[in-house]
């Protein structure tokens, strides 16, 4: 039985393109034995605010060498900052009010957790909820993990029984192709080319920006401008109107 698998690094509150690579798939590894990168999306990305695009940045402690999973947030302020944030700057936006209790929830809770990873995966899980994503999310740190680049991914595609590994574009600049192909694991890469615009707030449309701005502005039709639900496969662009 064909089995879909793709492993990433978790982020804070992603872009849609994110989400749109976790419904292509059956199982979702988050990859946070990894180093944490400073500056980088595992915490902070982008909101729409009348002043342009703006970051939302998660404090952590910070050293050399720590993983991801072991970061550790540096100001438990950081909770009341962000909601302030969104809820002024989506105050207007056509579907904030449908969301505005559950999210306030979400960040309310957050508050008590102390590390990046668990702040992570409960924000993805809660937009996966909302976006009507049922993929199975794990952790790295739940198998056996091989030495290389390319090699632990293949390995984790056997432990997993994938048939198929559906990568990010960047992974491009290192993933070696013959090594999915002796192990007679198909490798995709997934195409973020053609989204269309939808209703944003505040100046020049902007795609590289956190769901939640998809989700508010566009509510139960979000997943209409993600190709995955729409039944485009994922190395093609993203064609045609909505």
């Amino acid at each position: 039985m064909a089995k879909r698998l793709a492993i990433l690094q978790s982020n804070y509150i992603p872009w849609k393109g994110y989400f749109d690579l976790i419904n292509y798939v059956d199982e979702f590894i988050l990859y946070d034995t990894a180093q944490f990168t400073k500056n980088d999306w595992r915490n902070r990305n982008k909101i729409k605010t009348p002043r342009g695009v703006e970051w939302l940045t998660i404090p952590v402690r910070h050293h050399f060498g720590q993983l991801i999973q072991e970061t550790q947030i540096s100001d438990v302020g950081w909770t009341r900052k962000h909601w302030g944030s969104l809820s002024q700057n989506y105050a207007k936006a056509a579907h904030f009010r449908d969301y505005e209790t559950q999210f306030e929830a979400l960040y309310t809770g957050l508050a008590e957790e102390k590390f990046l990873s668990a702040i992570n995966h409960r924000c993805l899980t809660e937009l996966c909820r909302t976006l009507g994503i049922q993929t199975k999310i794990t952790w790295s740190r739940d198998y056996r993990l091989a030495d290389g680049q390319t090699e632990p991914l293949v390995d984790l595609c056997r432990q997993t029984g994938a048939t198929e590994y559906i990568s990010g574009p960047a992974a491009k600049d290192y993933i070696v192709p013959q090594i999915f192909e002796q192990a007679g694991i198909k490798l995709t890469y997934i195409n973020y080319e053609g989204y269309p615009s939808y209703r944003q707030l505040f100046g020049p449309f902007e795609h590289g920006v956190s769901a939640l701005d998809l989700i508010f502005n566009e509510g139960p039709e979000a997943p209409k401008f993600m190709k995955s639900f729409l039944g485009i496969p994922p190395d093609a662009a993203f064609t045609g109107g909505v």
